[in-house]
């Protein structure tokens, strides 16, 4: 697969109550902020919101998937999270290709997680290394 600095791409999902569920079971972050509505309703977000690095996993679905795609492998990930996501919100996930490196088969893609409202939630750069035999950039 050639690869051009600029390439995007993007899908979409809708957060669900099933989602923290599973999620605090992987991970075993049963945070109240996440779990617990009572609790939630008296905090600053005044409901539950998403674990930070659910909503970061969506990268991973992106990168190992899209773009770069099958057989890639993440060397680093940088967030910087927003704005808190919520059950029920549909998130849109982008990557854009910002630089390919040929030597060391690296490419950095733009990562970004918008909601339905347009508000970016997440955003930072990951850095993923292709299999010899797929480079072409």
């Amino acid at each position: 697969m050639n690869f051009t600095i600029g390439q995007k791409v993007q899908f979409s999902r809708t957060v669900t109550e099933t989602d923290f569920i599973l999620f605090a079971g992987l991970s075993g972050d049963y945070n109240p902020i996440h779990m617990d509505k009572e609790y939630a309703t008296n905090t600053f977000f005044r409901e539950r919101i998403s674990h930070g690095l659910l909503t970061a996993s969506f990268f991973s679905r992106l990168l190992g998937m899209h773009l770069p795609g099958p057989g890639s492998v993440y060397v680093s990930q940088t967030l910087f999270f927003t704005k808190p996501v919520y059950i029920g919100d549909t998130i849109t996930t982008c990557g854009e290709v910002l630089a390919l490196d040929d030597g060391n088969r690296l490419i950095t893609v733009k990562t970004t997680c918008i909601n339905q409202n347009g508000d970016i939630v997440l955003d930072g750069e990951g850095v993923m290394k292709l299999p010899k035999k797929e480079f072409k950039g």
